[in-house]
């Protein structure tokens, strides 16, 4: 017969120490839609202040297109769609996307709203827009800006939240640390101005790093450079290879040589100049390197002082370090990749355009805009953004260099 229970005294628990304890379970939180992916770079904007900073430094007009790359859950579309005439939002996550049109559904703003799914980076251009707003996800942020200053019709103003390093690096000026070829591309393409700083408390979930939002406003119709994006790009690659070493060095690897001399051959052959490709041998590397005879096409004056010092080391040298030491050093050994005659005169004509411009021996973290125009076109702009050729000066152009 089981024994009956009995409540105890001063009110104390009945249960046992074999007994389950149930535990309250955690109320449901509804504001958890679902989990945010930090892959995708979802971290969203809580701040509702630091929306509507956004979206009023982006000076919309009622007529406006806006373009909005990654709008999570839709804190700055809502905001700015109620000042716009349309708003094409990208989303990566089909989740967001669903969630931004539920948040307007039913209402006047759901007609002027158009979601895309995709890769904003993967689309073969941008929307046509006036305006461009995102909290951008941190893995696209030098690819998104490229891609919208390679447009034919950049949009009017840019507001863009990016991590705080790399809006630095947007606003950083000639013999910064942070300065790259990225400042040089968005500052000669737009103008780039720092508009605050937003702390990772702000975000949910908040990230590892700090965010600063940038205004960034894209050179249009006559205040463009009449230059190809992609060949000003490419000169840029070069010189920020390694931005601590000097152009000429950074000219000098034979990776970057060989680019250049193919497209010194697509150059010739559209313009039906006769070159000569023919490989070097002997005499006739010496008569190529007299095309340039003001110039060194090696660039190393000081090897020969060095030899004759190690000559005169050499003569209390002992017989048998002389004969270990094998081939005399006055012979060279011959290359194993000889060089085409259009290959030497490619590289006379790099080095021509470095000394005939002052700038062989300036580095590129010291080289503003116009040293890099100066060395493409031989140019300088003028206030009325046109160009202006100078006679005392060769450009790669000039010499038919290329580089996109």
């Amino acid at each position: 017969m089981g024994k009956i229970k009995t409540p105890r005294r001063g009110g104390a628990s009945s249960s046992g120490p074999y007994d389950r304890k149930q535990t309250a379970k955690p109320a449901a939180n509804n504001s958890n839609i679902f989990k945010f992916d930090k892959d995708f770079g979802q971290h969203i904007l809580k701040n509702p202040g630091i929306s509507d900073a956004i979206v009023e430094k982006a000076y919309l007009k009622p007529t406006d297109v806006v373009l909005e790359v990654g709008p999570g859950t839709g804190n700055i579309t809502v905001r700015a769609l109620e000042k716009c005439k349309k708003l094409i939002a990208v989303e990566l996550d089909p989740r967001m996307g669903a969630e931004v049109t539920k948040r307007v559904q039913g209402t006047p703003l759901a007609k002027k709203l158009e979601v895309i799914l995709g890769d904003v980076i993967k689309m073969p251009e941008l929307p046509p827009c006036d305006a461009l707003i995102s909290n951008t996800p941190y893995q696209i942020s030098s690819p998104l800006i490229f891609k919208m200053l390679a447009m034919p019709n950049p949009p009017r103003v840019a507001v863009l939240m990016f991590q705080r390093e790399f809006a630095k690096r947007l606003v950083a000026k000639p013999g910064d640390a942070l300065y790259s070829r990225l400042s040089v591309n968005v500052n000669f393409w737009a103008t780039c101005k720092h508009i605050m700083k937003v702390g990772k408390q702000n975000f949910k979930p908040p990230p590892k790093v700090e965010s600063d939002v940038v205004r960034i406003e894209p050179h249009i119709g006559s205040a463009r450079p009449n230059i190809a994006f992609e060949e000003f790009d490419g000169l840029l690659r070069i010189a920020f290879n390694r931005k601590n070493k000097t152009l000429r060095a950074s000219f000098a690897p034979k990776e970057i040589l060989c680019l250049c001399e193919r497209n010194y051959k697509v150059y010739c052959s559209l313009n039906n100049i006769p070159i000569d490709e023919s490989i070097t041998e002997g005499a006739g590397a010496d008569e190529i390197m007299d095309v340039d005879a003001d110039m060194d096409i090696d660039g190393d004056d000081d090897v020969q002082d060095n030899d004759v010092e190690e000559e005169d080391e050499d003569e209390d040298m002992p017989t048998f370090f002389k004969e270990a030491n094998g081939t005399p050093k006055d012979e060279k050994t011959p290359s194993r990749n000889p060089k085409s005659k259009v290959a030497l005169v490619v590289r006379a004509k790099i080095n021509k355009v470095l000394e005939r411009t002052d700038l062989a021996d300036k580095r590129s973290r010291q080289c503003d805009q116009n040293d890099f125009l100066r060395l493409l076109l031989g140019a300088l702009p003028l206030d009325s953004c046109f160009i202006r050729f100078t006679d005392s000066e060769v450009a790669f152009h000039e010499e038919g260099i290329h580089f996109s």
